[in-house]
């Protein structure tokens, strides 16, 4: 197993994920450079924003880049998210960006752990299984459970955005289901990233009657058996509140924070 080491793990996952860009893209997703940002075009509900650091700029040409991000979306009439971390400089960051009509979601904790000691042996309930899943109508399951688990409209864009990424590169993620009697009970997906040490997890809901029951760990550990198949060293989640300690607990280490920014359009009369 390897000896983590937080500031290492940061500054490898800072060079090696932040500016990471799919390729290829998948179907509808286009990726502009405006000075150290990325601004990601279809991307979820509308956008995103990320970048590996911002090279310095502060006060007035700060404000202003960010004013530009606010512009192309406003005149999409999209919403967007600006990925801050925990470790982002200016300092005021966080600031600057409500000031220009950014409202902040709650914080997650990127945690990284070797795969070599994630994988191992896969427990779960009885009448549990897991499955791989690329037909359609499984992907639609899966927004459905995650839109139950977290009451909002990501159904529809979710399923889009998974089926569009694994007709792009099949070999890049795989995406997995947690079932008993035929009903979705968890779902998660591993995204191996080309070019780089990792493997990053997603997903992982649970619905409420079936937590406490070691799904979410044994999907876990069932990603990191895939990640270590395919040669990858670690593994990266942002993790909620709820995951960060089952985490923890399998050997992954707290090396930043991260939170969403989103911007809105205005509501039209």
């Amino acid at each position: 197993m390897d000896d983590l080491d937080a500031a290492d793990l940061l500054a490898r996952y800072d060079a090696q994920l932040r500016a990471e860009v799919p390729d290829p893209l998948p179907k509808g997703l286009r990726v502009e450079r405006d000075g150290p940002l990325l601004r990601f075009i279809g991307w979820g509900r509308g956008g995103g924003i990320v970048y590996r650091d911002l090279g310095g700029i502060d006060g007035a040409e700060l404000d202003e880049l960010i004013a530009r991000q606010v512009r192309v979306f406003a005149d999409r009439g999209e919403e967007f998210e600006w990925k801050l971390h925990g470790h982002d400089r200016p300092a005021d960051l966080s600031e600057r960006l409500i000031a220009q009509g950014f409202v902040p979601e709650d914080p997650e904790t990127v945690v990284i752990a070797s795969v070599a000691g994630v994988a191992g042996e896969v427990v779960l309930p009885s009448n549990v299984s897991l499955r791989a899943v690329n037909e359609r109508a499984d992907l639609d399951r899966i927004g459905a459970l995650e839109e139950a688990i977290w009451h909002d409209d990501r159904a529809g864009w979710l399923a889009d955005s998974l089926e569009a990424e694994q007709v792009a590169d099949p070999l890049a993620i795989t995406v997995v289901v947690a079932e008993s009697g035929g009903e979705v009970v968890c779902a998660g997906w591993v995204r191996f990233v080309s070019g780089t040490d990792f493997a990053t997890l997603w997903g992982g809901g649970t619905l409420p009657d079936w937590r406490r029951r070691g799904i979410y760990r044994a999907l876990v550990t069932h990603r990191a058996n895939l990640a270590a198949e395919r040669g990858s060293r670690y593994l990266q989640v942002d993790a909620s509140s709820e995951s960060r300690p089952i985490l923890e607990r399998l050997g992954f280490i707290a090396v930043t924070t991260t939170t969403p920014f989103i911007w809105t359009p205005p509501a039209v009369p």
